[in-house]
């Protein structure tokens, strides 16, 4: 695994004595405690790792010392972009499950297809849902052709993830009380969806990156 550690605590400005180093998890020292016992997510491992007097040899140091942040920055850009993806994509299905369930769910003798707040509703996501992914597909034609766009993935960043959010808990409104219950997959994209717009940078900080990138400093 690579860790993030801290190799200098006297640096100044604090992100300069930040370093990345692998720690193989057989080394000595090293313990994988227990999984943490999530929100969403749940397919995805998260536990505590602890360091009881770990150490390493100096030939496990990636790149130079002091350096970590750096190169952690450089990869911000596609990571943020790589949730925009995800994001797009979870709207999506989650979209498609629920127009799939709204024709066959019945209510006072018809399908609730067929009630216009439904198809409003609906039809109101969708076209989010396709302006979300044009965006996103810009911005992956742009990374890939290696452009600076820092200040729109983190415009896409804060947008498609406030908008899964926004939406799975719409379209969960839709399946009613059965949106509550676990055998619905909109069940585990509602909870899925609570974490997106925290990690990567909270959506607060996008909003401070593109403010900066606009010059309003």
């Amino acid at each position: 695994m690579i860790v993030v550690a801290k190799t200098d605590p006297d640096a100044s400005p604090p992100h300069r004595g930040i370093s990345l180093i692998l720690v193989e998890t057989d080394r000595a020292g090293f313990e994988r405690g227990r999984n943490l016992d999530k929100l969403g997510l749940k397919g995805q491992d998260t536990s505590e790792l602890f360091f009881n007097e770990c150490r390493v040899p100096v030939a496990n140091l990636l790149g130079q010392e002091g350096r970590g942040f750096r190169y952690l920055m450089t990869q911000l850009q596609q990571e943020r972009l790589v949730i925009g993806v995800g994001s797009i994509a979870s709207c999506k299905r989650s979209l498609e499950d629920t127009v799939a369930y709204v024709k066959e769910r019945e209510a006072f003798g018809k399908p609730i297809a067929g009630f216009q707040n439904t198809q409003f509703k609906l039809a109101e996501l969708a076209t989010e849902v396709e302006i979300g992914q044009t965006f996103v597909d810009r911005l992956m034609a742009a990374h890939v052709a290696g452009e600076d766009v820092v200040r729109e993935v983190s415009m896409a960043k804060w947008w498609t993830t406030e908008l899964q959010k926004r939406l799975t808990g719409e379209c969960l409104q839709l399946f009613g009380g059965y949106g509550f219950m676990r055998e619905y997959p909109i069940s585990t994209d509602y909870a899925d969806a609570a974490v997106q717009t925290i990690y990567a940078g909270t959506n607060e900080i996008m909003k401070m990156i593109i403010a900066r990138r606009m010059g309003l400093e």
